[in-house]
């Protein structure tokens, strides 16, 4: 619970491990147990045949919601399952009151089939600044976690994204094409290019965080949804990464961006597939 005199900085001082705990537990308590063991009716479709829902999203989401509601009294929770419930409940990150981003399971297709490449994103914003994130790859057994001027880290161990190798092809993760309209593909199809090896993207908080790993040069990405971007970007950038829209500023979590932004191991990148990304309009 924050004091009534505590910054958030000072609250997550006092609370970021228990903020890892709320998440850990709700992944251990509503998505674990469904993992490779999801029933029919335990999956949904919401916008579209590749858009999938389960009960681990919806039960984990409201799990969180409760935990980190208790944790910080007068936070607000902004989550997938919630605004696509009810799409004003996003405009929280528009105002003054602290707000948990939450993705319950990024991956969701990965989830239901099987494959261990998901994840839960949790962020912690205020006034449009992301202050603090929790990565949990929860069937990997890893967790990644940063706060705003304190790096990154990965159970434990600092993370530093570097620069990419000179002389190879830089390797991008883009939006995946079942999630794509036609405008959004010529949007990122300059990619397709000397010297970049694009692929399609898993998990966006999985992609974020092998750019913070250095595993991955660059995300390019064409669609703004906060819970997928805001814990991965600012586990890029207390990495040493740096994230650019292709009109050359950053990705705002409040929205209003021109898409397609890119995170980046480093500025040359980002600004190199930026530049490139420009070109298509």
């Amino acid at each position: 619970m924050i004091e009534e005199t505590e910054t958030i900085e000072e609250f997550l001082a006092r609370c970021s491990a228990d903020v890892e705990e709320a998440v850990r537990k709700a992944a251990a308590a509503e998505i674990l147990p469904r993992f490779r063991r999801l029933a029919a009716h335990e999956v949904d479709r919401k916008s579209g045949p590749h858009d999938l829902v389960t009960d681990a999203d919806r039960l984990a989401e409201l799990r969180l919601t409760e935990d980190l509601g208790s944790l910080l009294p007068g936070s607000v929770v902004v989550g997938e399952e919630a605004v696509h419930a009810d799409p004003a409940v996003y405009e929280a990150l528009q105002g003054d009151t602290p707000v948990w981003i939450v993705d319950p399971v990024d991956g969701t297709r990965q989830f239901v089939h099987g494959d261990d490449g998901f994840c839960t994103l949790v962020a912690l914003a205020h006034r449009g600044v992301v202050i603090a994130s929790w990565t949990y790859a929860a069937a990997r057994e890893q967790f990644a976690t940063a706060v705003r001027g304190q790096g990154a880290f990965l159970d434990g161990r600092r993370l530093s994204a570097g620069t990419p190798a000179p002389g190879r092809d830089l390797v991008v993760a883009t939006s995946h094409p079942d999630y794509t309209t036609d405008d959004q593909k010529r949007a990122l199809r300059p990619l397709w290019t000397d010297g970049l090896a694009p692929r399609p993207c898993g998990s966006a908080g999985l992609e974020y965080l092998a750019v913070a790993r250095g595993e991955l040069d660059a995300v390019a990405f064409s669609w703004e949804a906060a819970w997928d971007h805001a814990a991965g970007l600012l586990l890029v950038e207390e990495a040493g990464g740096t994230h650019l829209t292709v009109s050359g500023e950053p990705f705002r979590v409040t929205g209003g961006n021109a898409l397609p932004f890119t995170a980046a191991r480093d500025e040359a990148t980002a600004r190199r597939v930026t530049g490139l990304l420009r070109t298509a309009s």
